[in-house]
């Protein structure tokens, strides 16, 4: 059996988990779609340095000692290019609570929400979830959660998880091609990864035209 550890945001919590026996280390905190941590208690960090500062101490703890911990990236990911991200900046696999979230084989009822499906969706943190025992400070007389870290919410049903996931692998590969890189490795090293300006995000998606599917619904 393997035996994951986490969430850390440091080379000091990896190093931590690391030598305590981790087969795996997760990386994140605050960063989820349903997690209000920085909020609630003002912890955490921002996911992309977090997976850097990480991968880097797994590299290095990998040369002292031979031994390769891989990490995943735990919150974050909104797009299917943010998972590209996530393994170009270090991480050996991602967690994807939202993203399965919202397909038929989640576990949760599919409801219609102002002309529109979706489905339940809420975090472990939530008083929905009850996992009041994650969250135990260690008080004896804590009978209950004392205050939340997740919300109760609905993410956008979109429908069947093998048409997704399939679609979602293709714009993986196809990044993969874009940069030079046959595997993960060589996408560590062949990807640049750069700051940009909100208008750099916004020129990157259709703009200064009239979406025909607007005009549609408009009718």
């Amino acid at each position: 059996m393997k035996v994951g550890g986490g969430n850390v945001v440091d080379a000091d919590g990896f190093r931590f988990l690391a030598e305590a026996g981790a087969d795996f280390v997760k990386i994140g905190i605050g960063g989820g779609s349903i997690c209000i941590t920085r909020e609630a208690k003002g912890i955490g960090r921002g996911q992309a340095t977090a997976v850097i500062e990480v991968a880097k101490a797994r590299d290095e703890y990998f040369a002292e000692t031979g031994i390769y911990i891989p990490i995943c990236s735990d919150g974050g990911i909104v797009m299917d290019y943010h998972i590209t991200l996530a393994l170009a900046m270090g991480a050996d696999f991602c967690m994807l609570g939202r993203y399965f979230a919202r397909f038929d084989e989640s576990p949760t009822n599919k409801v219609m929400v102002n002309g529109n499906y979706v489905k339940e969706y809420w975090g472990e943190g939530s008083s929905r979830a009850r996992n009041w025992q994650r969250y135990d400070s260690g008080d004896s007389s804590q009978a209950k959660l004392s205050f939340e870290e997740g919300v109760d919410s609905y993410v956008p049903y979109a429908g069947s998880l093998r048409d997704n996931v399939t679609e979602t692998l293709s714009k993986i590969k196809s990044t993969f091609c874009n940069c030079g890189a046959l595997n993960l490795c060589e996408l560590r090293e062949k990807a640049k990864l750069t700051l940009v300006s909100p208008v750099t995000l916004m020129e990157g998606g259709a703009h200064d035209v009239i979406m025909k599917e607007a005009v549609r619904r408009a009718k």
